[in-house]
């Protein structure tokens, strides 16, 4: 008689369950998409859809059809977005994945392979998805991102007037500080309008303006061209073109924020009148005010909220939130060596306002602008603009979550605190060796 089998049947470890037994996998192109759905659940488990509107509407209404409940994609440019929103809009779970994420085995790649696997790894729930906020806090991001936009191309015709005025041989820019400010800008469009006379330019001076009109009048001795005015007056134009549509994106983002329910206990627009300026807006929509904090002004708030929302739950802590935008230190170990600590380089535009926010605090008499100075009299400029982003992430992060105020200490403040430390190790160190540190009553001057 043959003995029976008392093995058990090999089970799949938790974590290799199939959690997503109704997912799919999408390889986004720029001309078409490959999905592939569960086997069984279509004849066809794998078709090719064009990037066509209508061809997008057929494959929502095929993976419904297919029973299909969540969808994973590669975020390849900007291709994806179209996917998104349909296939979101018609109630599925849809994931955006790191493409860096789900290489494929090495030396098997094709599109079909590709949706092939992306559906294998989340039918096994082996995939994260990528941070996306609320419908209004993408909408409110896009003329955030539009503006900036706007005002990188309106840098580019500052350029360009300098140029026009250099070959000129008009020296404003050595005389001025801001070419585009209110002395400038009146001198330039003279200019423009045909005024040559140095002494009448150098009257459009503003009395805040440093230099007087003598030191002026001999900047604006030039070569006039008809070619380089030609292009002097071009750029003059388009930079005002570009200044109306800022104006613009301006007014359309106080209108988004305006669109937002505010936290307080007033209820939206507290009182039936709407917020008319963007510091308003901001505070009604996040329940604080970001500004308190230091290095973050209107423009650095409006940002910030824009890239990571107010809802601050899909981060479990600080340390999650920073690690999302690579302000915190990196963990590469082998063999019990740190091999590096460097933080990740990646692209967020979170972080680079937080850096940016940083990089104003260097004169600053807050507690914050003596953190920043102590970090980078130790670490060097880069880690400490890191190192007081990191700090000031972590500060936004419990405003938003617990709705607090900051409240900033001063620089003394924190001076004392970091000589309190000081004196603490040095008499563990002391103790430690056998030693006892007494002060002498004078002050310890902290470098």
């Amino acid at each position: 008689m043959k003995k029976t089998s008392t093995k058990k049947p090999m089970r799949l470890p938790k974590h290799l369950a199939h959690l997503n037994a109704c997912a799919a996998g999408i390889d986004v192109g720029s001309k078409s998409h490959f999905v592939a759905v569960p086997e069984g659940a279509d004849p066809e488990p794998v078709r090719e859809f064009s990037t066509f509107t209508d061809d997008l509407e057929r494959l929502a209404d095929w993976l419904t059809s297919c029973g299909v409940t969540t969808v994973a994609m590669e975020s390849t440019g900007i291709y994806w977005i179209p996917v998104f929103e349909i296939l979101e809009s018609r109630g599925l779970e849809v994931k955006l994945v790191n493409a860096r994420h789900v290489k494929n085995v090495p030396g098997r790649k094709s599109d079909v392979l590709d949706c092939q696997w992306l559906q294998q790894l989340h039918t096994y729930g082996l995939l994260r998805g990528a941070f996306r906020p609320a419908d209004q806090v993408v909408a409110l991001r896009a003329y955030v991102r539009q503006r900036a936009t706007l005002v990188k191309i309106s840098g580019s015709h500052i350029q360009h007037m300098q140029k026009a005025m250099a070959q000129m041989n008009l020296q404003l820019h050595n005389v001025v500080s801001d070419i585009t400010g209110v002395t400038g800008m009146r001198i330039i469009k003279a200019i423009v309008a045909g005024e040559r006379d140095p002494h009448k330019l150098a009257d459009f001076r503003d009395k805040r303006c440093k230099n007087d009109v003598k030191t002026i009048a001999r900047s604006l001795h030039g070569n006039y061209r008809a070619e380089h005015l030609f292009s002097l007056q071009q750029a003059v134009e388009l930079y005002e073109f570009y200044l109306a549509k800022i104006d613009e994106c301006d007014r359309q983002i106080l209108s988004q924020l305006r669109a937002f329910d505010a936290k307080n206990a007033e209820g939206s627009f507290g009182g039936g009148q709407p917020p008319t300026s963007l510091d308003e807006a901001m505070m009604r929509m996040s329940g604080v005010d970001l500004t308190d904090i230091d290095g973050i002004d209107t423009a650095s708030a409006v940002k910030i909220i824009a890239e990571i929302g107010i809802d601050m739950s899909r981060w479990k802590t600080d340390k999650h939130f920073t690690s999302w935008m690579a302000l915190a230190p990196g963990a590469k170990i082998s063999g019990g060596k740190v091999l590096s600590s460097a933080t990740k380089k990646i692209a967020n535009r979170a972080a680079q306002a937080f850096r940016m926010a940083a990089y104003g605090l260097a004169r600053s008499k807050s507690a914050l602008g003596a953190y920043f100075r102590r970090q980078k009299a130790r670490l060097g400029a880069p880690k400490a603009i890191t190192a007081t982003a990191r700090k000031l992430a972590t500060i936004v992060y419990a405003m938003l979550k617990n709705g607090t105020c900051y409240n900033d200490l001063g620089q003394d403040y924190y001076e004392e605190r970091y000589q309190s430390r000081l004196i603490q190790n040095l008499k563990r160190k002391a103790k430690h060796l056998g030693f006892e540190l007494i002060p002498t009553g004078r002050e310890i001057a902290v470098p």
